[in-house]
């Protein structure tokens, strides 16, 4: 018995010991999750975090079993408590404040949560199921989901802007907004083919073709890009290109509604119109867009082409039942007549508007202000910007005045531009500098005119004189305000370039002028009689509240000067003498 008992004795003892750490007690918490257990799994998780207190993991395992033991405002605070104090980078705990929030119906704080989950994360982890949860808060709320940025989705949320951009004409916008998402993300090709098409709707050319040429370097296939590519090179005129890209199209064959949309409205932009009429009534036929009138309206243009004239007037009468307050349908039913007789051509655009004379037609006739439709419709607008840097002198006159009328940011960036451009008509720019004056534009202005760079301060006038007194300002002004709804845009620059050019000619012994309003009248006189509209010395007078004889001294003393009627005769030879 002894020399067992030593025996016994000389055995030595192993005992393990347990590691008391964080990863113990993590373990234990997730067999107890397994299991079900939460009030375990709860203990172990605490104990994990007081041997790491400074790991998020811990914490944020903790949030998740409080949440599913329907603690919720438990787990929010600790999950606030980790993205404000440990690490703002675990941009999931706002997703999983969201769910707390939403489960305690106080939908107003899950959408702020959700909101800012999807702006702050980057990874886009819980990104479908963000989506699912936006709904449910659509319709909890009933209203749309404040949402301004998906992080996940960079480029994505601000390309559904630009595109907005352009659909609403606001070409500069978009392009700016463009060109920093393809900087970020260079294979967005969408948004390369969409900046590409906003550069050739503000007439920057050779921009458009080098930003398409890089789509197709990127994906020699995209039907998107090899569309404007055709279009482009009409444009430029290079048939040589333009053949085997139009014959490689014409056999294309797209299955999407949107690229069939696409390939239709290219081939009738390229006088294809057998093919964008086959694509054409493919959408009517498909019934998904069977209420869009401008479908119709392409339909019907294209059949116009085929020569097929009663199938455009079906097709024109279904645009009118479909958009009775538009004045296209009606425009072209009247045209179809004179077409069909080979008095008039087959519209040449696509578009659905006016042809762009018909537009000018329409805005001369309505004597005040640019109607409405074409201040909004991006496409006239677009026509606008495109025919100032390729139209003729009178089509760019015209389109001054008209941007003066639109008046918003988008045209003081093309006036500003336009100004600046050394090619372009001196007389031009400066009724574009006039403008650019009178919607607002109160900085210093950079432009080329005669040739020189030259800044225009607000506080001078565009001419050579050394100084411009207050006086000479004053009457300019008297002149200008009551001109305002009475003459154009070039008529008033042609005010003000008369007055500069007198006071030009008479300075330094520039006459001590009185009353303001008489020589403001003599000056809308003359200008009247440049642009020879019916004007009497008792009208202008009765409107400044000065004499006749007033009106027809100040008259006389600019007319000595400047020899307005001596122009006037060299111009109009068989224009009599004028007799009050």
């Amino acid at each position: 018995m002894k020399e067992k008992k030593i025996a016994l004795a000389d055995r030595s003892t192993k005992i393990i010991p347990i590691q008391w750490d964080a990863t113990y007690f993590f373990e234990r918490a997730v067999r107890s999750m397994d299991r079900y257990h939460y009030d375990k799994a709860l203990k172990y998780f605490r104990r994990a975090a007081e041997y790491e207190p400074e790991n998020p993991v811990n914490h944020c395992n903790m949030a998740g079993i409080l949440s599913e033991m329907g603690n919720y405002e438990e787990s929010n605070r600790i999950l606030d408590s980790i993205v404000n104090e440990l690490d703002p980078e675990m941009t999931e705990c706002h997703f999983y404040m969201a769910n707390n929030y939403a489960n305690m119906e106080m939908y107003e704080a899950a959408e702020d949560s959700l909101v800012r989950y999807l702006e702050e994360d980057a990874e886009g982890q819980f990104l479908e199921e963000a989506e699912e949860m936006m709904e449910l808060l659509h319709y909890e709320l009933e209203r749309p989901t404040k949402l301004a940025f998906i992080k996940a989705r960079e480029g994505f949320f601000e390309h559904d802007r630009a595109r907005a951009m352009l659909e609403d004409g606001k070409f500069a916008e978009a392009v700016r907004l463009l060109e920093s998402i393809v900087e970020k993300n260079g294979e967005f090709l969408a948004a390369r083919n969409n900046l590409a098409l906003a550069y050739y709707y503000m007439g920057m050319f050779d921009k458009a073709m080098a930003t398409i040429k890089q789509v197709l370097e990127l994906e020699s296939g995209n039907l998107h890009a090899l569309c404007n590519l055709a279009i482009f090179y009409q444009h430029a005129g290079d048939k040589e290109e333009l053949a085997p890209l139009v014959e490689l199209l014409c056999k294309t064959v797209p299955f999407h509604q949107e690229h069939v949309f696409k390939l239709a409205t290219t081939m009738g932009i390229l006088g294809e119109h057998g093919e964008a009429y086959r694509h054409f009534m493919r959408l009517l036929k498909d019934g998904a867009l069977k209420s869009d009138p401008c479908l119709f309206h392409y339909a019907a243009v294209a059949a116009c082409n085929m020569g097929r004239y009663d199938e455009s007037r079906r097709l024109w009468q279904q645009v009118k039942k479909l958009d009775p307050e538009s004045h296209v349908p009606g425009y072209y039913l009247e045209q179809l007549e004179r077409m069909e007789n080979g008095q008039h051509a087959a519209p040449a655009s696509y578009h659905y508007h006016l042809p762009f004379e018909e537009q000018f037609r329409l805005w001369e006739k309505s004597t005040e202000s640019l109607p409405d439709h074409m201040k909004r419709d991006p496409l006239v607008r677009s026509s606008f910007f495109w025919a100032l840097r390729h139209g003729d002198r009178h089509t760019k006159l015209q389109v001054i005045q008209a941007l003066g009328m639109i008046a918003d940011n988008e045209v003081k960036d093309a006036l500003r531009e336009f100004i600046i451009e050394p090619q372009e008509d001196d007389y031009l720019k400066r009724i574009a500098i006039f403008v650019l004056r009178s919607i607002g534009v109160h900085e210093s202005l950079h432009a080329i005119l005669e040739g020189e760079e030259t800044v225009i301060e607000h506080s001078r006038m565009p001419s050579r004189l050394p100084i411009w007194e207050d006086k000479w300002q004053s009457v300019l002004e008297a002149a200008l305000a009551r001109m305002n709804k009475h003459y154009d845009l070039v008529q008033q620059h042609d005010l003000l370039t008369l007055w500069i050019e007198f006071l030009s000619r008479v300075y330094p012994d520039v006459p001590k002028f009185g009353k303001v309003e008489g020589w403001a009248a003599a000056l809308e006189y003359l200008t009247a009689k440049m642009h020879r509209r019916e004007i009497s010395y008792h009208e202008v007078s009765q409107r400044y509240g000065v004499s006749i004889a007033t009106v027809s001294k100040c008259a006389k003393r600019i007319d000595e000067i400047c020899g307005i009627k001596e122009k006037m005769r060299m111009i109009f030879p068989a224009l009599a003498d004028h007799r009050e």
